[in-house]
């Protein structure tokens, strides 16, 4: 067993799992086949069960969960997992404590994830400058398409959930664009800073 048989399941594992929260076994399926393309459907309910099998995932069928840890897991732009990593994979190596009672600065860190996760997408973030704009943006937008500042929200929430990393901004120049609106300002407004 080499290091890159284990890191590749747990780079495929912590893409999966991004949200932090169970799946079911199609969900993972369609994942791995589907929304990535790394191996076809057939090969991924092989996948899955070889997962469950050799103790990477753990529970019920309709709510699968990692029984590693997948803080700090990156991958390289570009990467994709060798089909026979996932095909076949090596024996999970559990860690130490991820059967223990958790501390309390892992409590604090995962009622902060859940926080972040259950706030509305279109909060202002320091870390990006454009962020500012979001409010501003979302008016021009609503004005200019003539749909209601509402509706143009609830747009950019749902290309948030389908793209996950996607900024809001972002989010928000793709309802633009699909509302045949000029894209130079709104690209020059969003470049400058």
């Amino acid at each position: 067993m080499s290091s890159d048989d284990v890191e590749d399941v747990r780079r495929v594992l912590a893409i999966c799992f991004r949200n932090g929260e169970p799946l079911h076994a199609l969900d993972l399926e369609r994942i791995l086949s589907f929304d990535m393309e790394w191996i076809t459907p057939d090969e991924a309910e092989t996948a899955v069960q070889e997962l469950v099998a050799k103790g990477w995932l753990s529970g019920d069928e309709n709510a699968l969960k990692p029984t590693v840890a997948l803080e700090g897991v990156r991958s390289p732009l570009g990467w994709f997992p060798r089909p026979s990593r996932l095909l076949q994979p090596v024996a999970a190596i559990r860690d130490i404590d991820s059967d223990s009672v958790p501390t309390k600065e892992q409590t604090e860190i995962e009622s902060n994830v859940e926080k972040v996760a259950s706030s509305p997408v279109l909060q202002i973030s320091n870390s990006d400058p454009r962020m500012r704009l979001v409010a501003r943006l979302t008016k021009f937008i609503a004005k200019s398409s003539e749909i209601s500042l509402e509706e143009v929200e609830r747009r950019a929430q749902r290309k948030h959930g389908a793209l996950g990393y996607a900024t809001t901004w972002m989010c928000l120049a793709l309802v633009a664009r699909e509302q045949g609106l000029a894209m130079k300002e709104i690209i020059e407004a969003l470049s400058t800073l």
